[in-house]
């Protein structure tokens, strides 16, 4: 017979990064991994889900599109404290489905991102690191890492996947910069949010008229029953899923570089360590805090707890990534774990990211553009004046000034 967590009470949603602290994941989430790896946690609208916290046991929710339902609205989803908005709920189409649609969808667009597609954009990739650098070197100092390179780089990787079109970098780059600026205010957000997807709109009805050399162009070509709105969404996923996920992994993994300048020589001197060094770091700092989420569809047991249909359920890819019992000595950064690339950081099962390979290209080859042109690039502020994100779903730095 299955068993009850320890404790199921309810308890406040430990969820959110603490403040100031990249390093760490909440010690409330280590404490419940501990005495009560699957607890019921409190919802901002009253409402509770269940919240997993071992390695072994999110893989096996996520593993299990069966009993568990990324749809939000399945009976139980725990939408509540999601972010979103106009594009996100419009690009959200593949991550919350369930089979057979999403089988259908995810079969005609995985060969656009493995690993040999993926390799051919490494030069473009290359390139665009070289450009935002070169302009870093004639800004004045000190230079905020992430409105210079972390950010704009996904941003013009995107650009080429989708096929914008040069005039309209400046526009697509604006209006994906104000809808992750945290300064942008509701009203702001959202008529960005509009007029974004009005333009994702406009950039496939031109693809569909005139097919070209991109992710868009071949998607219509090669697979013609997708329809306007399955390749708005597409066009969407890549933006919101591709861009500010990876532009904070730039910026978390440059600031501990240049917290530890013998790791980092160590990095510059054998740069073969580096994609092992990627791996740690996506371990490490695991930058998705507030999810995934998943409805149970039908009773079932997951470590010793019976979910019953119409729970909702939320995973804690932070905590699993801290895990003694999956990663040893946890805590500790370590380019040559040999088991980094079991983390999961990119999800697990059918909805793992799509875009990993191309994250994994993206990181290593900034973090070696770093390493060897800014031998001495190092913080410019103290670390407890850096203004992380601990407000947003996604964790990061919202600035990181640093001068060389």
């Amino acid at each position: 017979m299955p068993t009850q967590a320890h404790d199921t009470s309810l308890a406040p949603q430990p969820l959110e990064p603490p403040p100031g602290c990249p390093f760490e994941p909440p010690t409330e989430l280590t404490r419940l991994r501990t005495e009560a790896p699957i607890s019921k946690v409190a919802l901002h609208d009253g409402t509770w889900a269940w919240l997993v916290t071992r390695h072994a046991d999110i893989r096996a929710v996520l593993g299990d599109h069966e009993h568990f339902s990324s749809m939000t609205t399945a009976p139980g989803y725990p939408v509540s404290g999601m972010t979103g908005g106009e594009v996100a709920s419009t690009s959200g189409g593949l991550i919350r489905m369930d089979p057979p649609e999403h089988t259908r969808l995810r079969h005609m667009v995985t060969k656009e991102f493995m690993v040999k597609r993926i390799a051919t954009l490494e030069p473009s990739i290359e390139a665009f690191t070289e450009q935002l650098c070169d302009a870093m070197d004639h800004a004045e100092r000190p230079v905020d890492l992430v409105k210079a390179l972390a950010l704009p780089l996904p941003s013009l990787v995107i650009s080429l996947l989708l096929g914008v079109p040069d005039e309209d970098h400046a526009t697509f780059q604006h209006l994906t910069g104000v809808l992750l600026s945290r300064t942008t205010n509701p009203k702001q957000h959202l008529a960005a949010g509009r007029e974004l997807v009005d333009y994702l709109d406009r950039l496939v009805a031109s693809k569909q008229e005139h097919p070209g050399e991109d992710i868009l162009g071949r998607l219509i070509v090669d697979e013609g029953q997708l329809t306007h709105r399955e390749l708005v969404a597409f066009a969407g996923i890549l933006l919101v899923a591709g861009h500010e996920t990876t532009a904070n992994m730039i910026g978390l993994s440059a600031l501990t570089l240049m917290r530890d300048p013998e790791l980092a020589q160590r990095l510059r001197d054998d740069p073969a360590l580096i994609p092992g060094a990627v791996e740690e770091l996506l371990r490490f700092h695991s930058i998705i805090r507030n999810g995934p989420r998943r409805a149970v569809l039908a009773d079932t047991e997951v470590g010793g707890q019976l979910f019953r249909a119409g729970e909702g359920v939320i995973v804690a890819i932070h905590s699993a990534n801290r895990d003694p019992e999956a990663f040893s000595d946890p805590d500790r950064l370590d380019i040559t774990r040999p088991n980094a690339q079991h983390h999961v950081a990119f999800g697990y099962g059918i909805h793992g990211c799509l875009g990993q390979s191309l994250a994994r290209a993206e990181l290593r080859i900034v973090i070696e553009g770093l390493l060897r042109r800014y031998p001495t690039m190092r913080l410019a502020v103290p670390l407890e004046d850096v203004p992380f994100r601990s407000d947003m779903t996604i964790y990061g730095a919202h600035e990181l000034p640093v001068t060389w």
